[in-house]
């Protein structure tokens, strides 16, 4: 027997679309009958390796690249910058080994001209070589891209300025008579936010991609820190030492800082305990860096 849909009680069907789909079905066979774009196919990859899955439809809600991720995209452009200047208009063999002139610009960190109070941030801009300046750049750009897509360029900024300044001021306490180039600190401290978040959000995110995420951490970071040190005790090259303290400093610093600002996705701050614990923590550890190579450097 037909029933009038006219005589049916509005409220027992649910309203359907100008298809004659029903718009309270809210099933998988959307996305099967919507075709989706590139942007959106790249804001779901972003999801699934920087959140946990609960917060993935949060994120697809407000997705866009407005603002772009500018930060690390111009400081990669200025670090990019400054090792051509030095490569190409004033040639220090700079192409595929350390060079022993860059150590002339006042932006490296050298330990007798730490008075110079802009090296413990100025250094991220000088690399010792091609491989050097390659390996960071593809690093943070690969990673800090959607990191600042998802947290934006604040938070980014401010991790990836936290490891550059915990890489110097590490440096300048534990391995004082070392010079320190390079952006590796920066880079670290958005490893070690990324790693802490996938570590400790492992059981929420796909388990397939945390294992891969965590295992391409870890031969990355100990494939650059064995480099480091081995450039650091075991080459006899004529100059200053580099020093590798910096990796450790930033990453401790991502690890505590970076891990508090990329765990709160659109969420205050200002309201979570973590966030003023390690804002402290670092404060103290600045405070005490400082006064370290004022008073007790044998530098």
């Amino acid at each position: 027997m037909d029933i009038d849909i006219e005589e049916q009680d509005p409220l027992a069907v649910d309203p359907v679309d100008r298809d004659g789909r029903r718009m309270g079905d809210t099933g998988g066979d959307d996305d099967g009958n919507r075709k989706i774009g590139c942007c959106e196919r790249f804001h779901r990859s972003i999801s699934k390796w920087m959140l946990p899955e609960e917060l993935h439809e949060q994120y697809l809600e407000r997705a866009n690249c407005c603002p772009p991720p500018i930060f690390i995209i111009l400081i990669s452009i200025g670090e990019l910058a400054v090792f051509i200047y030095y490569a190409v208009w004033k040639p220090q063999k700079q192409w595929v080994t350390l060079g022993e002139g860059i150590w002339n610009s006042p932006l490296s960190y050298k330990s007798d001209r730490r008075e110079e109070a802009w090296r413990f941030v100025s250094y991220m801009f000088v690399h010792a070589g091609v491989e050097h300046i390659l390996g960071n750049l593809v690093m943070q750009l690969l990673l800090g891209i959607p990191l600042e897509l998802v947290h934006k360029g604040f938070e980014v900024g401010m991790v990836y300025m936290a490891g550059v300044l915990a890489g110097s001021l590490a440096s300048s306490i534990f391995d004082p008579l070392s010079a320190l180039v390079g952006a590796s600190g920066g880079v670290y401290a958005l490893i070690g936010g990324y790693f802490m978040n996938a570590v400790v959000n492992f059981r929420e995110m796909i388990p397939v991609l945390g294992v891969f995420r965590i295992g391409v951490i870890v031969i990355i970071v100990g494939t650059d820190v064995g480099f480091a040190l081995y450039r650091r005790f075991f080459t006899h090259d004529v100059g200053l030492k580099v020093s590798f303290v910096a990796h450790i400093g930033g990453g401790v610093a991502g690890m505590t800082i970076g891990y508090v600002f990329f765990s709160a996705y659109n969420q205050k701050l200002l309201k979570d305990p973590r966030f003023w614990l390690c804002i402290v923590g670092y404060v103290v550890f600045l405070l005490f860096a400082v006064l370290f190579n004022i008073f007790l450097s044998p530098a």
